[in-house]
């Protein structure tokens, strides 16, 4: 797999610390305001992992000092037994065999972290081990999560909040069968030449319709945010190409993981999500919710190489 050089800090640190610095003013008269919580979305593969850990690093060191927390969206996984029993009880779906989709997370954890968090609380930092039960993963007993704030002199003073599918907003039923109509159309009209390449035609109406009702309960998490940052592939079938890379990496380093034929199949569960959602990530997470939600989104475009094309902010 190809190291992936950061280019990404660049654009995005000074736009964090930007709004970091309004934050704090805002906040001025408490002694100990409530931690800013950034967003931070990616397809996978595109290099969010290494842009959170240089943001991590730049912000708890001089002169910034301040007590950071990262934590996915993937670590608010549903527990095995409970991903089992919702992919029992929707057999038809496939989007739910596994986890990944919206409705394979514990939201009222998600809840609850955010709002202690928010009041400097002490709060525990859920875990989630993908490699539990043959790669299905399983949540880490609660006893083994990372506990913040247990210093009341030293509250958390950013959230990084990571994953695939956050920030994604829930689309009007109008506009979601609109979407899959012409989705189902183009796979049906698809030729070798001119081939389908989407996802999202292949699953039926009522299996996305789910996957959209569940990320109305999603909303109340995105609307908490203070800034969002959304690393944005030119193409979004770049995905496939960085997981197979990923997995071959893991494989190297390893000795054991997906084949590429398992990576694909991976990546078709997840596809049809990047389909209906990227263009609402692309027009503001926060538009039309929050009154002052302009400036506070960094939108920045990457090519095949994960290198950035374009810097955008909203």
């Amino acid at each position: 797999m190809p190291e992936i050089i950061d280019d990404k800090a660049e654009h995005v640190v000074p736009f964090i610390l930007s709004l970091l610095a309004e934050h704090r003013k805002n906040h001025s008269s408490s002694s100990h305001p409530p931690p800013f919580f950034i967003g931070l979305n990616g397809v996978q593969g595109a290099g969010k992992t290494v842009l959170v850990d240089i943001l991590k690093r730049t912000l708890t060191s001089p002169p910034h000092n301040l007590p950071t927390v990262v934590f996915s969206l993937d670590d608010l996984y549903l527990t095995h037994d409970d991903q089992v029993s919702l992919a029992q009880a929707n057999p038809e779906n496939p989007l739910l065999q596994h986890r990944g989709e919206p409705s394979t997370h514990d939201i009222p954890l998600a809840k609850s972290v955010f709002q202690t968090l928010k009041q400097n609380q002490p709060t525990r930092i859920p875990q989630y081990n993908k490699a539990a039960f043959s790669g299905q993963g399983d949540r880490v007993p609660e006893s083994e999560w990372e506990e913040v704030n247990s210093d009341p002199s030293k509250p958390v003073g950013v959230v990084l909040f990571e994953g695939w599918c956050v920030g994604f907003r829930p689309l009007s039923s109008e506009v979601l069968q609109q979407k899959h109509t012409t989705a189902v159309e183009a796979l049906k009209h698809s030729t070798p030449e001119k081939p389908y390449e989407g996802r999202l035609g292949h699953n039926t109406l009522k299996s996305v319709t789910t996957i959209n009702d569940a990320l109305r309960r999603y909303d109340e998490i995105t609307s908490q945010l203070d800034a969002f940052i959304h690393i944005d592939a030119l193409e979004p079938q770049y995905v496939y190409n960085w997981r197979l890379e990923q997995e071959a990496g893991l494989r190297a380093s390893r000795g054991s993981g997906m084949t590429d034929e398992q990576v694909r199949h991976f990546v078709d569960g997840y596809y049809p999500a990047y389909e209906l959602y990227t263009e609402t990530l692309r027009d503001g997470v926060f538009r039309g919710v929050k009154d002052d939600w302009k400036g506070k989104q960094l939108r920045l475009v990457v090519g095949q190489d994960r290198k950035v094309r374009e810097v955008i902010e909203i």
